[in-house]
Protein backbone atom coordinates (compact mmCIF):
# COMPACT_ATOMS: atom_id res chain seq x y z
CA UNK A 1 0.00 0.00 0.00
CA UNK A 2 1.43 3.56 -0.93
CA UNK A 3 2.36 5.46 2.14
CA UNK A 4 -0.41 8.33 2.94
CA UNK A 5 0.79 11.80 2.79
CA UNK A 6 -1.10 14.55 4.64
CA UNK A 7 -2.98 17.15 2.18
CA UNK A 8 0.14 19.27 0.51
CA UNK A 9 -2.43 22.33 2.48
CA UNK A 10 -2.47 21.23 6.26
CA UNK A 11 0.95 20.72 6.92
CA UNK A 12 1.66 19.23 10.61
CA UNK A 13 2.59 23.09 11.89
CA UNK A 14 -1.19 24.26 11.69
CA UNK A 15 -2.65 21.17 12.50
CA UNK A 16 -3.78 22.84 16.32
CA UNK A 17 -5.02 25.51 14.39
CA UNK A 18 -7.28 23.69 11.83
CA UNK A 19 -9.02 21.92 15.00
CA UNK A 20 -9.67 24.58 16.58
CA UNK A 21 -12.18 24.61 19.33
CA UNK A 22 -12.15 20.93 19.80
CA UNK A 23 -9.17 20.57 20.37
CA UNK A 24 -9.41 23.01 23.16
CA UNK A 25 -11.46 21.79 24.58
CA UNK A 26 -9.84 18.52 24.76
CA UNK A 27 -6.46 19.62 25.71
CA UNK A 28 -5.13 21.90 28.76
CA UNK A 29 -4.06 25.69 28.61
CA UNK A 30 -0.53 26.06 27.28
CA UNK A 31 0.13 27.33 30.70
CA UNK A 32 -0.61 24.52 32.55
CA UNK A 33 2.04 22.27 33.84
CA UNK A 34 1.52 18.60 32.29
CA UNK A 35 1.28 16.10 34.86
CA UNK A 36 2.71 13.23 35.56
CA UNK A 37 1.52 9.60 35.75
CA UNK A 38 3.13 6.27 35.78
CA UNK A 39 1.44 3.33 33.63
CA UNK A 40 1.97 0.00 35.08
CA UNK A 41 0.65 -2.64 32.59
CA UNK A 42 0.77 -6.09 34.36
CA UNK A 43 0.48 -9.95 33.12
CA UNK A 44 -0.67 -11.66 36.33
CA UNK A 45 0.53 -15.43 37.44
CA UNK A 46 -1.98 -18.07 35.89
CA UNK A 47 -4.87 -18.17 38.20
CA UNK A 48 -3.95 -14.76 39.94
CA UNK A 49 -5.51 -11.74 38.61
CA UNK A 50 -8.48 -12.21 40.99
CA UNK A 51 -6.33 -12.30 44.05
CA UNK A 52 -4.30 -9.20 42.48
CA UNK A 53 -7.67 -7.35 41.82
CA UNK A 54 -8.57 -7.96 45.79
CA UNK A 55 -4.39 -6.74 46.66
CA UNK A 56 -4.99 -3.84 44.86
CA UNK A 57 -8.40 -3.10 46.48
CA UNK A 58 -7.46 -3.83 49.52
CA UNK A 59 -4.06 -1.19 48.87
CA UNK A 60 -5.94 1.55 47.39
CA UNK A 61 -6.90 3.35 51.08
CA UNK A 62 -3.06 3.30 52.20
CA UNK A 63 -2.49 4.83 48.27
CA UNK A 64 -4.71 7.75 49.80
CA UNK A 65 -3.47 8.08 53.39
CA UNK A 66 -0.32 8.36 52.02
CA UNK A 67 -1.17 11.52 50.47
CA UNK A 68 -1.16 10.18 46.87
CA UNK A 69 -4.12 10.08 44.27
CA UNK A 70 -6.45 7.08 44.09
CA UNK A 71 -4.95 4.78 41.08
CA UNK A 72 -7.41 3.74 38.10
CA UNK A 73 -7.45 0.45 36.99
CA UNK A 74 -8.50 -1.33 33.96
CA UNK A 75 -8.89 -5.02 33.52
CA UNK A 76 -8.46 -6.10 29.77
CA UNK A 77 -10.95 -7.51 28.06
CA UNK A 78 -9.12 -7.89 24.59
CA UNK A 79 -6.10 -6.88 22.66
CA UNK A 80 -2.43 -6.41 24.11
CA UNK A 81 -1.52 -8.97 26.38
CA UNK A 82 -1.73 -7.21 29.93
CA UNK A 83 -4.40 -8.39 32.39
CA UNK A 84 -4.55 -5.50 34.59
CA UNK A 85 -3.36 -1.53 33.92
CA UNK A 86 -2.57 0.80 36.70
CA UNK A 87 -2.47 4.83 35.92
CA UNK A 88 -0.83 6.39 38.94
CA UNK A 89 -1.60 10.10 38.74
CA UNK A 90 1.55 11.38 40.37
CA UNK A 91 1.74 15.16 39.67
CA UNK A 92 5.71 15.76 38.89
CA UNK A 93 9.03 13.78 40.18
CA UNK A 94 9.76 16.63 43.10
CA UNK A 95 6.16 16.24 44.72
CA UNK A 96 5.97 12.23 44.04
CA UNK A 97 9.74 11.59 45.38
CA UNK A 98 9.41 14.49 48.18
CA UNK A 99 10.87 13.74 51.33
CA UNK A 100 7.60 14.35 53.27
CA UNK A 101 5.81 12.91 50.81
CA UNK A 102 8.05 9.77 51.27
CA UNK A 103 7.85 9.72 54.97
CA UNK A 104 3.68 9.97 54.89
CA UNK A 105 3.54 7.05 52.32
CA UNK A 106 5.96 5.24 54.63
CA UNK A 107 4.06 5.87 57.68
CA UNK A 108 0.32 4.77 55.77
CA UNK A 109 1.69 1.27 54.66
CA UNK A 110 3.12 0.85 57.86
CA UNK A 111 0.03 1.89 59.73
CA UNK A 112 -1.85 -0.61 57.55
CA UNK A 113 0.20 -3.37 58.78
CA UNK A 114 1.65 -4.33 55.48
CA UNK A 115 4.88 -2.26 54.63
CA UNK A 116 6.02 -1.34 51.50
CA UNK A 117 8.63 -4.10 51.14
CA UNK A 118 5.84 -6.99 52.30
CA UNK A 119 3.21 -5.66 50.20
CA UNK A 120 5.43 -5.97 46.98
CA UNK A 121 6.48 -9.32 48.04
CA UNK A 122 2.80 -10.36 48.16
CA UNK A 123 2.43 -8.62 44.59
CA UNK A 124 5.29 -9.63 42.67
CA UNK A 125 3.98 -13.43 44.01
CA UNK A 126 1.05 -12.58 42.01
CA UNK A 127 2.63 -11.11 38.75
CA UNK A 128 4.09 -13.02 35.78
CA UNK A 129 5.31 -9.84 33.84
CA UNK A 130 4.39 -5.82 34.04
CA UNK A 131 5.81 -2.67 32.48
CA UNK A 132 6.10 0.63 33.37
CA UNK A 133 5.96 3.84 31.73
CA UNK A 134 6.46 6.98 33.00
CA UNK A 135 4.04 9.90 30.59
CA UNK A 136 3.06 13.49 30.59
CA UNK A 137 -0.56 14.06 30.32
CA UNK A 138 -3.72 16.28 30.91
CA UNK A 139 -4.84 17.29 34.30
CA UNK A 140 -5.75 14.90 36.77
CA UNK A 141 -8.94 16.64 37.52
CA UNK A 142 -9.78 16.43 33.55
CA UNK A 143 -8.79 12.93 33.20
CA UNK A 144 -11.20 12.24 35.77
CA UNK A 145 -13.83 14.24 34.36
CA UNK A 146 -13.20 12.35 31.04
CA UNK A 147 -14.00 8.81 32.48
CA UNK A 148 -16.58 9.46 35.04
CA UNK A 149 -19.81 7.77 33.76
CA UNK A 150 -17.91 5.49 31.82
CA UNK A 151 -17.43 1.58 31.70
CA UNK A 152 -14.92 0.90 28.69
CA UNK A 153 -11.43 2.47 28.29
CA UNK A 154 -9.96 1.97 25.03
CA UNK A 155 -5.76 2.48 24.69
CA UNK A 156 -3.71 2.57 21.78
CA UNK A 157 0.21 2.82 22.51
CA UNK A 158 2.76 3.27 19.86
CA UNK A 159 6.25 3.66 18.71
CA UNK A 160 7.10 6.65 16.58
CA UNK A 161 9.05 6.10 13.35
CA UNK A 162 12.30 8.02 13.80
CA UNK A 163 11.79 11.33 13.57
CA UNK A 164 8.02 11.27 13.37
CA UNK A 165 7.25 11.58 17.12
CA UNK A 166 5.88 15.02 17.09
CA UNK A 167 4.28 14.09 13.74
CA UNK A 168 2.41 11.28 15.30
CA UNK A 169 1.23 13.70 18.37
CA UNK A 170 -0.17 16.03 16.13
CA UNK A 171 -2.21 13.28 13.84
CA UNK A 172 -3.42 12.08 18.02
CA UNK A 173 -4.80 15.32 17.64
CA UNK A 174 -6.37 15.36 14.48
CA UNK A 175 -7.76 12.00 14.96
CA UNK A 176 -9.46 13.31 18.63
CA UNK A 177 -11.15 16.37 16.45
CA UNK A 178 -12.14 13.03 13.73
CA UNK A 179 -13.96 11.46 16.41
CA UNK A 180 -15.29 14.68 17.79
CA UNK A 181 -16.90 15.87 15.00
CA UNK A 182 -18.82 12.33 14.76
CA UNK A 183 -20.23 12.08 17.83
CA UNK A 184 -17.52 10.06 19.59
CA UNK A 185 -15.66 10.26 22.12
CA UNK A 186 -12.20 12.62 21.74
CA UNK A 187 -9.15 11.07 22.76
CA UNK A 188 -6.99 12.27 25.75
CA UNK A 189 -2.84 12.23 24.56
CA UNK A 190 -0.02 11.41 26.91
CA UNK A 191 3.49 11.25 25.80
CA UNK A 192 6.26 9.38 26.89
CA UNK A 193 8.84 10.85 29.75
CA UNK A 194 10.64 7.92 31.14
CA UNK A 195 10.23 4.19 31.67
CA UNK A 196 8.79 1.95 28.31
CA UNK A 197 9.11 2.27 24.90
CA UNK A 198 5.84 4.00 24.00
CA UNK A 199 5.89 7.23 23.06
CA UNK A 200 2.09 7.54 22.90
CA UNK A 201 -0.26 6.43 24.76
CA UNK A 202 -4.50 7.46 23.60
CA UNK A 203 -7.33 6.80 25.87
CA UNK A 204 -10.73 6.84 24.78
CA UNK A 205 -13.72 6.34 27.11
CA UNK A 206 -16.87 4.95 26.43
CA UNK A 207 -20.20 4.65 28.47
CA UNK A 208 -20.33 1.05 27.87
CA UNK A 209 -19.73 -1.31 24.96
CA UNK A 210 -23.53 -0.71 23.01
CA UNK A 211 -21.96 2.93 22.92
CA UNK A 212 -18.46 1.76 21.26
CA UNK A 213 -20.17 -0.68 19.18
CA UNK A 214 -22.72 2.66 17.23
CA UNK A 215 -19.69 3.05 15.09
CA UNK A 216 -21.44 1.13 12.27
CA UNK A 217 -24.44 3.44 12.55
CA UNK A 218 -22.56 6.63 11.54
CA UNK A 219 -23.18 7.68 8.22
CA UNK A 220 -20.21 7.58 5.30
CA UNK A 221 -20.50 10.87 4.46
CA UNK A 222 -20.49 12.55 8.11
CA UNK A 223 -17.53 10.50 8.72
CA UNK A 224 -16.11 11.94 5.16
CA UNK A 225 -16.72 15.38 5.76
CA UNK A 226 -15.26 15.14 9.95
CA UNK A 227 -12.12 13.51 8.37
CA UNK A 228 -11.58 16.69 6.05
CA UNK A 229 -12.02 19.38 8.73
CA UNK A 230 -9.79 17.56 11.12
CA UNK A 231 -6.84 17.63 8.05
CA UNK A 232 -6.81 14.07 6.54
CA UNK A 233 -7.51 13.32 2.71
CA UNK A 234 -10.41 11.31 3.56
CA UNK A 235 -11.74 8.78 6.21
CA UNK A 236 -10.06 6.12 4.59
CA UNK A 237 -6.78 8.00 4.87
CA UNK A 238 -6.67 7.72 8.77
CA UNK A 239 -5.41 4.60 9.51
CA UNK A 240 -3.18 4.66 6.59
CA UNK A 241 -1.77 7.83 7.64
CA UNK A 242 -1.28 6.95 11.14
CA UNK A 243 0.50 3.78 10.22
CA UNK A 244 2.89 5.76 8.45
CA UNK A 245 4.16 7.38 11.17
CA UNK A 246 4.93 4.48 13.66
CA UNK A 247 7.18 1.04 13.66
CA UNK A 248 4.58 -0.59 16.57
CA UNK A 249 1.00 -0.03 17.89
CA UNK A 250 -0.79 -1.84 20.03
CA UNK A 251 -4.69 -1.71 20.61
CA UNK A 252 -6.23 -2.84 24.66
CA UNK A 253 -10.00 -2.88 25.20
CA UNK A 254 -10.68 -3.20 28.86
CA UNK A 255 -13.52 -2.40 31.55
CA UNK A 256 -12.79 0.17 33.89
CA UNK A 257 -12.69 -0.71 37.90
CA UNK A 258 -14.12 1.06 40.69
CA UNK A 259 -11.64 -0.21 43.32
CA UNK A 260 -12.69 2.83 45.40
CA UNK A 261 -15.86 4.61 45.43
CA UNK A 262 -16.01 8.16 43.78
CA UNK A 263 -15.25 11.44 46.02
Amino acid sequence: MPRMEMPSRTPVSLVLLLCGAVLQAQQPPASVRPALYRFVMIQAAPGKLPDLIELYRQRVPVIVAGGDEAPIFVRHSQGDRWDLLVIFPSGSYTDYYSRERLARREDAAGRSGLDGAAYLKRMYELIAWHEDVFVLGPPVAELRAYLKGTTVAHFEMMQALPGKRDELIAERQMESVFNSLRGRPAMLTFTHDQGAAWDVITLDAWRDWRQYGELQMIPADVSEAAAKKAGFASADAVGTYMRSLISTHHDTLGTILTLIPDP
